[in-house]
């Protein structure tokens, strides 16, 4: 019965500690575009193709 004197003061200070990083995310913008990250990896950002190799000497072009 005593290490709920413990647990429950322990709980409500890491419930503190999650709801302030939550206010600051969001005061932070964290939260205001949802969409572009998810968009932004499917861009092809290379127009011009696979990068060629380097030739070895003696071969044919």
């Amino acid at each position: 019965m005593n290490i709920l004197l413990v647990l429950i003061p322990i709980s409500l200070v890491l419930l503190g500690i999650a709801t302030w990083a939550l206010v600051w995310a969001v005061r932070k913008g964290q939260f205001d575009d949802l969409e572009t990250p998810a968009v932004a990896m499917l861009a092809d950002d290379d127009l011009d193709g696979p990068p060629e190799l380097p030739k070895r000497d003696g071969e044919a072009p």
